[in-house]
């Protein structure tokens, strides 16, 4: 039921949940005997990252095809609204080890460590998107 905004809305934060796969989350550079040395922190090194990030593509396109159910695809929607913020507040505690243990070392930060918070954007609008079609639903039995 791709039809629908609410559905195009989770099917787009499902495929930016799965950029994470291959996008940096943070970048630095470290010299070591006079080389620079480039090094990325990624979610494929961490396992508890990668299952969490598992489970942030998996819920949207599961919540997809719950249209008939709409409050247990509203259900769906808030549990990866919160595994996003607990990915986001792993890569931060994981970044923040980083700049500790690598004082004196710079960087910056990947375009992976945006994606979740577009596709929590995503999910917000999908989920204002299904309680609009709850609210014509229940109107249209009243009509009835």
């Amino acid at each position: 039921m791709i039809q629908r905004k609410q559905s195009l809305f989770l099917l787009i934060a499902a495929l930016l949940n799965g950029c994470l796969l291959v996008t940096a989350l943070y970048k630095w550079h470290e010299t070591v005997n006079g080389v620079d040395m480039p090094h990325e922190l990624r979610i494929n090194d961490h396992y508890p990252s990668l299952i969490i990030a598992m489970v942030m593509i998996l819920l949207p396109l599961v919540s997809i095809f719950m249209f008939r159910n709409r409050k247990r695809q509203l259900a769906l929607s808030f549990v990866s609204i919160v595994s996003i913020g607990g990915f986001i507040a792993m890569m931060l505690s994981r970044v923040s080890a980083l700049k500790q243990a690598t004082p004196n070392v710079g960087g910056a930060y990947g375009i992976g460590a945006v994606l979740p918070i577009v596709s929590l954007l995503f999910l917000v609008l999908a989920i204002m998107g299904i309680r609009k079609d709850e609210k014509l639903v229940k109107s249209m039995d009243r009509l009835r």
